[in-house]
């Protein structure tokens, strides 16, 4: 029985509360939460708690927000819960062997592509950049390195039309992988599944976004350009300039489509204003 599997959770975003979800939904036992410290938001940098916190308040399980996970009375307090596995999904720190190996079943990880494609922390954004149309979601046992250990389960995905935007093939790639992993669970914690060495010699890496990775230049390559658009809406946002008063103005786009190798730009936020059509940007 999915209830008798007592999980520790590791993750931050909306993406670990629909893995949260999905797993509560199966019967299994989320005995705690570990996530980010509560951040200052938006333009009052407002202190705010990560969703994975919002969720679990909401549903009386405990909440760890450690700064630092190399103390020694955080993995005690970890080890006391006697967990069968630890499930862990866009967290937002390396998490030591210390504590991936404190359950029986040790520590399985959603990640978001075809390992060993893509490792790294944007997998989803990448993807888009990169135009790879073959993508998908791995189940990997953590080790000490990133997105390195061996896989678990693994499944593609395919959205339509290509590309999307960063979030929609976000919300595809995280609700297989939650899907997928309450599939395996039980059989994982049973040991009847066998893992498989990754093959290290194909594996690629997603570099850190920055925010002025979202820059584009229009008069290049235009399917590129739709490229970033797509991965970056959201955060960082595509975005350029215009030259007005002696002032660089920042225009960041929110739509946009392709067609006949002409890129489209449909909506705009001029910096400092609401969201226009962008022929009303150029009128």
């Amino acid at each position: 029985m999915n209830k008798n599997i007592k999980i520790g959770f590791f993750g931050t975003p909306e993406y670990a509360v629909m893995t949260l979800e999905k797993l509560k939904q199966a019967g299994f036992d989320i005995v705690f939460v570990v996530t980010m410290p509560d951040r200052p938001q938006g333009r009052k940098m407002i202190i705010t708690p990560p969703p994975a916190k919002v969720w679990a308040l909401a549903n009386s399980v405990p909440v760890y927000q450690p700064e630092k996970l190399k103390d020694s009375t955080f993995a005690e307090d970890l080890n006391k819960h006697d967990c069968d596995v630890f499930v862990v999904i866009a967290y937002g720190k390396i998490i030591p062997d210390s504590i991936l190996n404190i359950p029986k079943s040790k520590s399985l990880n959603i990640h978001g592509s075809l390992l060993p494609k893509l490792r790294g922390s944007c997998p989803i954004e990448t993807a888009i950049l990169n135009d790879e149309k073959n993508t998908g979601v791995t189940i990997i046992r953590m080790d000490a390195e990133m997105d390195h250990g061996p896989i678990v389960a693994q499944k593609e995905v395919i959205v339509e039309p290509w590309p999307p935007i960063a979030d929609m093939l976000g919300n595809a790639i995280v609700n297989t992988g939650a899907d997928l992993l309450v599939s395996v669970l039980p059989d994982w914690i049973a040991g009847k599944l066998t893992e498989k060495e990754q093959d290290h010699s194909l594996a690629t890496y997603t570099t850190m976004i920055k925010k002025e990775d979202g820059l584009i230049d229009l008069n290049n390559d235009p399917y590129k350009n739709y490229l970033k658009i797509q991965a970056y809406n959201g955060w960082p946002s595509a975005f350029f300039f215009i030259r007005k008063e002696n002032k660089d103005i920042r225009i960041k786009i929110t739509k946009a489509s392709f067609k006949d190798g002409v890129l489209i730009i449909e909506k705009v936020i001029p910096e400092g204003k609401k969201e226009i059509d962008y022929k009303d940007l150029l009128n």
